[in-house]
């Protein structure tokens, strides 16, 4: 990924799916499984017909010097089929267990390797199935924590992981969460990436814009 964007490519999109996830894409769709081990990284370019034409042979030598199978999908229903895979993605994880622990940690680019070594140690680690999918163009990971909240012994495990994950994240150079926000999911591990001057200086923002703290009271912020 970070050797197809430092090269002056720009693709449109740049999707991850690990292995995990491409199991339950094919269970969910009723596909074949892909072989074990098999992650997909999608690569979308954009542009005029002569500037695809271009780009696309140099992010197939990128892909193939790093030991990667490149298959071009050029048609339109070819395209649709591996977006409808990726689109497929969050419902397919979710038949595995009654809770998906979603986690959008960032890491830079160049720490997605470490960061999916550091994953595939905590499944080995807590007996776990966490499937991985999201947006690598940008470091930004779905790592979903699967759980059944029943049996104890797993979801003790599984906040385990949780607490471990994050705090290989931010070992990484990375953030909590890319998207989704600190809510009150995050709320307990907001000291952990952030310094308490710069927590107080949130909250003094925070009091300024909503000085009767109508806006999502008790989110974001642990308790002083």
């Amino acid at each position: 990924v970070t050797e197809i964007l430092s090269s002056g490519l720009a693709p449109a999109k740049l999707e991850f799916l690990d292995a995990e996830t491409l199991t339950c894409i094919a269970r969910h769709l009723g596909e074949t499984p892909p072989p074990e081990g098999s992650a997909l990284l999608l690569v979308e370019l954009d542009g005029s017909e002569t500037e695809v034409s271009g780009a696309m042979p140099k992010v197939a030598a990128v892909c193939e010097r790093r030991g990667a199978e490149v298959s071009a999908a050029r048609e339109p229903e070819e395209q649709e089929r591996l977006w409808a895979m990726r689109r497929a993605g969050s419902p397919a994880v979710a038949r595995l267990k009654p809770l998906k622990i979603n986690e959008d940690v960032v890491v830079p680019r160049g720490a997605l390797p470490n960061i999916m070594d550091a994953i595939e140690g905590l499944r080995e680690k807590h007996d776990l199935l966490i499937p991985v999918f999201g947006h690598a163009g940008d470091g930004n990971l779905h790592v979903n924590i699967m759980c059944d909240p029943a049996d104890a012994a797993e979801y003790g495990r599984a906040q385990m992981a949780l607490d471990e994950l994050l705090g290989a994240v931010l070992a990484l150079g990375g953030t909590l969460s890319g998207e989704h926000g600190v809510g009150l999911s995050k709320q307990p591990f907001l000291r952990r990436e952030l310094p308490e001057p710069v927590i107080a200086l949130s909250r003094r923002i925070k009091r300024r814009l909503d000085p009767v703290n109508i806006l999502n009271p008790a989110k974001i912020f642990p308790e002083e």
